[in-house]
């Protein structure tokens, strides 16, 4: 049962999120051999004010 948790920046759209997914599965599921109904996605958009490189938020960019 292989997990997957993709952790992305705010702000795109469901259906780019659904492709996401999809194609996760797939990669997943060809790689490992696993059925695509064992597989489970995990999205977790962060906040873009909440996280920074180089001394500089995200949402100051």
């Amino acid at each position: 049962m292989p997990y997957v948790t993709v952790k992305m920046l705010e702000g795109r759209t469901e259906e780019q999120k659904k492709a996401l997914v999809e194609k996760v599965t797939d990669a997943v599921s060809e790689t490992t051999g696993a059925p695509k109904e064992n597989i489970t996605i995990f999205i977790e958009e962060m906040s873009k004010n909440h996280y920074a490189r180089a001394g500089v938020r995200f949402s100051d960019k």
